[in-house]
């Protein structure tokens, strides 16, 4: 692979947005899975927070945040593409339904997105996680260039969360 670990998904997030500015689900999804790499260069490090990938995926901020993306975002998504085609519906949908504050529902999955966690305490010191992500390229732009354009998103799925009364659950 051209570039470093984070090539894929500085690719990947040019094509979250609709034509129209709306955050889209699958290559949301799609993009977060995209950083399971980074994961997989720290092999046993990191097998906790990887262990249940579906639901956790590290990495922003700083340097390492907890993105909780559960698999049950995707398989909403799955169940109907098209009424899920943007990723805040499946949100609404459950504040609709009054479904939204369960543990289980797509909206806690979301809730991660914003939530620092003990993933960051797994990471290893600065200098052996350049050692383990360098690949070819530029891996302090490709990490400032991720933080810069992910950020962005996190902050949106944060404000759209609060904008219907659910940024406030405690996520699990």
């Amino acid at each position: 692979m051209e570039g470093t670990v984070f090539t894929p998904s500085l690719e990947g997030m040019k094509h979250v947005k609709s034509v129209d500015s709306v955050m889209l689900a699958k290559p949301f999804l799609d993009v977060c899975k995209l950083i399971l790499p980074v994961l997989d260069k720290f092999g046993a490090a990191m097998s906790i927070v990887k262990s249940d990938i579906g639901g956790n995926i590290a990495f922003s901020g700083n340097l390492f945040i907890h993105l909780r993306i559960c698999k049950r975002l995707e398989s909403k998504y799955v169940s109907d593409p098209s009424k899920f085609e943007h990723l805040h519906s499946m949100v609404q949908v459950e504040v609709e339904s009054k479904t939204a504050k369960g543990s289980s529902s797509c909206t806690n999955g979301l809730l991660w997105l914003t939530r620092y966690s003990v993933a960051m305490k797994l990471a290893p010191n600065r200098k052996k996680f350049m050692e383990v992500i360098c690949g070819s390229g530029d891996i302090n732009a490709d990490i400032e260039k991720f933080c810069k354009t992910f950020a962005p998103l996190l902050a949106e799925n944060h404000k759209f969360l609060a904008s219907v009364g659910v940024d406030d659950l405690k996520a699990s």
